[in-house]
């Protein structure tokens, strides 16, 4: 716990010399923890902004607005058009490159109207040893992380979030919709209103962490391990399959290796293996 402290230290003090900061706000785990943390460090010289676009779950824009407001913090939203742009769309491995470079170039603009120094984001140390190629547009835009020059892991910010009483410190890891789309599909709004739909069920049924990968007619769900057997209650099967199919999925199937962040992008390294 001496480390984890010492890292919490670090990273108040980063704060302390940004002065002012506009936080990319997602509501989840990391991007609450940074902006409690930077709300107690520079009070009112902190705006929290959160992305709204076809390609983000609709419930957490909703969880994102609750969370600004319970903490104070002023919140903006601002309206992203990744669709648009067809290096997106096309979805190549550098498809998150895209996104952000969208994202950041709003925040910049946003951050200069409210006289703020900097843009933060909730990357944390561990997001270094997986493939993010927003961290490059990050780069280009000159935004900050935080947690990760404090070298903050994800299991440091949920025992830390904890410790705060934060609600999130055990909320499932979430990511865009598009995570859910294999590398080379084109990215529609016909097919991430699906996915949000499909995951929503999902919900509602009371498993928390859940990916529905999207293979054409082919529905693949992962979940803990733990929730399986929930999913294969005869009567919830008939239910999700009936749903699913509304959904415009002929078959819908359930990974055996469970929920892991990123598999979207185990076949880059197989690739590069």
């Amino acid at each position: 716990m001496k480390k984890v402290y010492q890292k919490l230290a670090n990273l108040k003090d980063i704060l302390a010399d940004v002065h002012s900061a506009l936080i990319a706000y997602s509501g989840g785990v990391d991007s609450t923890f940074l902006l409690k943390i930077a709300q107690d460090v520079l009070e009112d010289r902190v705006v929290a902004v959160t992305a709204s676009s076809e390609t983000y779950p609709s419930y957490e824009l909703e969880a994102a607005k609750d969370m600004a407001k319970g903490l104070g913090v002023r919140h903006i939203v601002v309206h992203t058009r990744e669709l648009a742009n067809r290096d997106f769309a096309n979805n190549s491995p550098d498809r998150c490159y895209f996104c952000k470079r969208e994202l950041f170039s709003k925040l910049k603009n946003i951050a200069k109207q409210y006289n703020l120094k900097f843009v933060l984001d909730g990357s944390n140390y561990d997001d270094l040893n997986d493939h993010r190629p927003g961290m490059r547009a990050a780069q280009e835009f000159e935004v900050r992380s935080p947690l990760q020059e404090a070298m903050l892991t994800k299991a440091d910010i949920r025992l830390l979030s904890k410790e705060m009483n934060l609600p999130t410190w055990d909320k499932p890891s979430f990511a865009c919709l598009a995570t859910r789309i294999p590398y080379g599909d084109k990215i529609t709004r016909e097919k991430l209103k699906a996915i949000d739909q499909a995951e929503n069920f999902l919900h509602s049924l009371g498993i928390k962490q859940v990916r529905v990968r999207h293979h054409g007619t082919v529905a693949r769900i992962e979940v803990f391990k733990d929730d399986m057997p929930l999913l294969l209650r005869e009567d919830l099967t008939n239910k999700i399959i009936e749903k699913f199919r509304n959904l415009g999925y002929t078959y819908v199937t359930l990974d055996l290796r469970g929920y892991r962040t990123g598999s979207m992008n185990e076949i880059l390294k197989k690739k590069n293996g």
